[in-house]
């Protein structure tokens, strides 16, 4: 659903996606079990994220006759993953779009400013004909996704879309403020941030829970 305030903010409140962030929440899932429900979540989230996507009619044999048939192009579609987090949820959408192609942008947060420092971008070629989905886990100062939309931008992509697990009041603000263009799909808006730019309640260090590194 959208947001009464804001119909570029898409909540995904399905049942199933809201049942497993739950369990994803809980502080004592293993890491195995976060992973997986991270992919299997992904996987929900990809089927609104992409339900707008353009299609086209193609003529194939069925075992009875002739017929057409609309197919999409996942070639088309590049997914972009904010590493290293971004990775957890590439690997769910790619289940659903095997198809896509895959760009990486590296940020990692400066622990005294908060702000985004990049350190890798490597994008698939013919950017200007492609729809780009940006996946991170989190939407907290919103500096991440900014900068990686921003830079993306100078590309000029046919499309962007913003996908996280989770945000908050300010991550929403920043980045709809930073790129009003860019809609925002997420299973949940949490209350605030703390002084750390954690999201609270949230689900604590989506890398570290992927990768074990707590």
């Amino acid at each position: 659903m959208t947001t009464p305030q804001d119909p570029m903010v898409h909540v995904i409140d399905h049942p199933l996606v809201q049942h497993k962030l739950t369990l994803m929440r809980d502080k004592a899932a293993s890491t195995t079990s976060f992973r997986t429900l991270l992919n299997e979540l992904s996987m929900l989230m990809a089927y609104e994220v992409t339900r707008d996507m353009p299609m086209q009619e193609v003529e194939i044999e069925t075992p009875l006759e002739t017929m057409t048939a609309k197919v999409i192009d996942g070639k088309k579609l590049a997914l972009v993953s904010i590493l290293r987090a971004g990775t957890g949820i590439l690997d769910g959408f790619l289940s659903v779009v095997p198809g896509a192609r895959v760009g990486h942008i590296g940020l990692y947060r400066d622990p005294a400013t908060l702000k985004a420092v990049e350190y890798y971008f490597k994008m698939p070629k013919d950017m200007p004909e492609r729809d780009v989905v940006v996946v991170d886990p989190m939407l907290a100062t919103g500096h991440s996704a900014i900068a990686a939309i921003t830079r993306i931008k100078v590309l000029n992509p046919k499309s962007i879309k913003f996908v996280c697990l989770l945000t908050c009041p300010e991550g929403v603000k920043a980045l709809r403020e930073a790129h009003p263009d860019v809609p925002i799909y997420t299973a949940a808006i949490d209350r605030q941030l703390n002084s750390h730019g954690y999201i609270l309640p949230g689900l604590g260090d989506a890398g570290d829970r992927i990768f074990g590194t707590q």
